[in-house]
């Protein structure tokens, strides 16, 4: 657990330095120049043929109308606090009076404010309507992408397998032959204007790149199975250390590659871009390699994450390796499209080979997770069991997919078909990324905030919350994370649908205009700003009642009852407030609920009487304290020990270790008879019946002795022994004694009648019998049979 703890906190710290470079933020530029900034960037904006751009060119518009609208933003923020303070000044000079003549420095001061804020309100509206203007350009500029994407979907060419798409590839493949060999002969400049030995270091730092990341995964591997606690945390931090091993081997080694040709001087800008597109692919292709390996884990069943049968990762161990070599070659292919600019036909054929390439692997990849029938009859081992049905259902639907891209490629919808596969591809990438960080951060919470238990089953010490607590605490976050990571893979998912990350980002702005509902207008930031006021409110009443109860109160002469009351009434009140500065951020006035209140007071009185009379009841009882928790009472024959007073009952425990839950308005309607009110003394009462012919002083003194010898009976005031009269042939005594507390009564007389029986047994004095009872016996009547005689003895 201390490593676990201590390599997040490096990461916490490592990701909260500040960059050297950016040490010093430079100012924010003047409020006038963002304005003109964004004005002349408009100005450009507007003399654009949108009709006339490419999706690439659609993405850089969309990026400088984003930007022109942020400009304007916040022009028109900078100059708001400006206008106020004008206005405010303004206001102090107030209004000229009827008939009076201001003196020429007034005069002058007042009109050079009334110029600033014509001036300054010229320039927020004028902002408001670039960022107006710049958001409309926006939705235009994507609904032009949506359709010309819905266009190209729908785009056909020559069928690859008809004679008219090979006769016009063949007709353009001496251009095509020279357009590469154009291309060739710039790149084998640029590789030859790098000097050998700066290969040969490259070759060496290449090398030593991928012998650390071998290194690193068993060092992973022996940290993870050495230092982190057994659990599902420890698989989970090792599969995202995979991952890491694979991205930055292969990227880092990628990247001194192109450093290395970027450092010729015979680089075109084409060029220059493939390679920088090539880097980027090899980086992804090395994630999406180590995603599969840490998933699949075929070496290890006992690391593998998902539930997948061993034999099944097994048979798919080639996969995730040859998957990011296709996804590298698949890039490599696409970029060099884009550098050589083929044409139409050479262009449709290669995506086609790449798609149809992807097919036939994805096509290997799904025989392959269930085995043939004449391989699973020729093995000895145990049949598999059948798969689950929605992994039979995704196998299926990812069959009809593939059959459907092959027959749109052949068709001539070679768009189609490929965004069908890429789509598949990109699909299947973001979903396994996405289960491994929602496995992540729900083992990581579980295991760094679940309760955690001794050998013998209870909490740990140390435990900073009770263990339910810390439960619901890790549920809680690990839900709202996993939230989070579904929501931002589906965004990832619709962005190749012509909706990318930043139109759904600008659509979800939106919301920040709220919702209204009457006169109350909700917003996402006003509501996550009244929940984290909930929270937080509630933590800190929370913490303070827990400081009076155990820190502040016992230092207090209040007893243990009313300490509880006056902690109990903080946390109502302190409930009471936060709510009130909850709805206030949220932007519900207290007028209005005091109006809502008073709306259903009628209802109150009708539906909720009896709930409502209990509450008062309750509060009624934590002030005046007729009882208190701790006091012995009995109520309606409920005789028992008040252990909690809630705001709607009472908790009473009986001697019997049951509880009884009385309403709180039973106290105050009531009788109640409070043992323990101004904490009284007990007394203890024995009466005991002798013959007339006991000698009365001697009895009096072993009673006398009994009860003063007793460690539980008070010396004062001191016990007495009184004969109460004659009960036939008895006399009776009465002995009486007072104790500390009335509960202790019970077991005190207990104690003393076994003493004093012992010493009336020593002192020879023996107790009286009670008096007889003589019965007659009725008259027998005439015919009735007498009772046989009794045998002899």
């Amino acid at each position: 657990m201390s490593f676990v703890r201590a390599w997040l906190i490096a990461w916490c710290v490592l990701l909260a330095l500040p960059a050297p470079g950016f040490a010093q933020a430079p100012p924010p530029p003047e409020p006038a120049v963002l304005l003109d900034t964004a004005r002349k960037e408009m100005e450009a904006i507007r003399s654009i043929q949108v009709e006339t751009l490419d999706d690439a060119g659609m993405q850089a518009l969309g990026k400088r109308v984003e930007s022109v609208q942020t400009q304007a933003n916040n022009a028109a923020t900078a100059f708001a606090p400006e206008l106020a303070d004008v206005k405010a000044r303004l206001a102090e000079l107030g209004t000229p009076a009827d008939g009076v003549k201001e003196s020429p420095d007034i005069a002058a001061h007042r009109a050079q404010l009334m110029r600033q804020v014509s001036t300054l309100d010229s320039q927020i509206k004028l902002a408001r309507l670039l960022a107006v203007e710049a958001e409309q350009a926006a939705a235009t500029a994507t609904a032009l992408r949506r359709s010309q994407f819905s266009a190209k979907l729908g785009e056909r060419s020559p069928a690859i397998l008809g004679p008219t798409f090979w006769k016009e590839l063949g007709d353009d493949l001496p251009a095509e032959l020279r357009r590469f060999e154009r291309w060739r002969t710039s790149l084998s400049g640029a590789l030859g204007s790098v000097p050998a030995g700066r290969w040969l270091a490259v070759a060496a730092a290449v090398a030593v790149l991928l012998g650390l990341g071998v290194a690193c995964q068993r060092l992973l591997l022996h940290l993870s199975a050495t230092r982190v606690p057994a659990g599902r945390l420890r698989r989970s931090l090792h599969a995202v250390g995979v991952v890491a091993a694979w991205t930055l081997a292969p990227g880092l080694a990628a990247h001194v590659i192109a450093l290395a040709l970027e450092s010729g001087d015979t680089l075109t800008m084409a060029d220059a871009r493939l390679v920088s597109g090539m880097e980027a692919i090899v980086w992804f292709g090395g994630f999406t390699a180590g995603l599969g390996i840490a998933l699949l884990s075929s070496g290890k069943p006992s690391w593998r994450l998902p539930p997948i049968p061993d034999r099944t990762a097994s048979r798919l161990r080639w996969f995730p390796l040859a998957f990011g070599a296709l996804i590298v070659l698949a890039g490599f292919t696409t970029r060099l499209v884009v550098a050589v600019g083929p044409g139409a036909m050479a262009s449709s054929g290669i995506h086609a080979l790449a798609s149809l390439t992807f097919i036939l692997f994805l096509a290997v990849a799904l025989r392959r997770v269930r085995p043939r029938p004449a391989e699973a009859a020729a093995s000895d081992a145990p049949p598999e069991p059948s798969p689950p049905l929605w992994m039979q259902t995704v196998r299926t639907v990812a069959w009809i997919v593939l059959g459907a891209a092959v027959i749109a490629l052949l068709s001539g919808h070679v768009a189609l078909g490929t965004f069908v596969v890429n789509q598949l591809v990109w699909g299947l990438i973001v979903l396994a990324t996405a289960y491994l960080l929602a496995v992540l951060v729900d083992d990581l919470f579980m295991t760094l905030l679940a309760p955690t238990e001794s050998p013998h089953g209870q909490p740990a010490e140390g435990s900073a919350a009770p263990p339910r607590t810390r439960e619901q605490t890790a549920v809680l976050l690990s839900g709202m994370s996993r939230i989070v990571i579904g929501l931002f893979a589906l965004v990832l998912l619709l962005a190749p649908y012509g909706e990318g990350p930043l139109e759904l980002l600008r659509r979800a702005d939106h919301l920040n205009d709220g919702l209204s509902i009457g006169e109350i207008s909700i917003k996402p930031a006003a509501l996550l700003q009244g929940v984290l006021v909930l929270v937080v409110g509630f933590i800190a009443v929370r913490m303070l009642k827990d400081w009076l109860g155990k820190r502040y109160m016992p230092t207090t002469r209040m007893d243990a009852g009313m300490r509880l009351s006056v902690t109990t009434l903080f946390g109502y009140a302190g409930a009471v407030a936060v709510i009130a500065l909850a709805m206030s951020a949220v932007g519900v006035g207290l007028e209005r609920v005091a109006w809502v209140a008073s709306a259903l007071s009628v209802g109150i009185g009708f539906g909720l009487q009896a709930v409502v009379q209990n509450f008062v009841s309750g509060l009624i009882l934590l002030a005046e304290r007729p009882v208190k928790v701790g006091d012995w009472v009995s109520l309606s024959g409920v005789e028992g020990d008040i252990r909690r007073i809630n705001v709607r009952a009472t908790e009473i425990q009986m001697g019997d270790r049951s509880t009884v839950i009385v309403p709180n308005s039973e106290f105050i309607t009531k009788i109640v008879r409070n043992v323990t009110y101004t904490d009284p003394l007990g007394m203890v009462q024995i009466k005991l019946p002798m013959p007339l012919s006991t000698d009365t002083q001697k009895a009096r003194e072993v009673l006398l002795t009994a009860f003063q010898s007793h460690p539980g009976v008070l010396p004062s005031p001191a016990p007495n022994v009184q004969l109460d009269g004659i009960d036939g042939t008895n006399l009776v005594f009465n002995a009486s004694g007072f104790v500390s507390s009335p509960r202790a009564a019970y077991g005190v007389r207990s104690d003393l009648l076994f003493d004093v029986l012992e010493r009336l047994r020593e002192a020879g004095l023996s107790l009286g019998k009670p008096p007889t009872m003589l019965v007659s016996q009725p008259v027998e009547s005439v015919g009735t049979v007498p009772p046989p005689p009794a045998a002899p003895a």
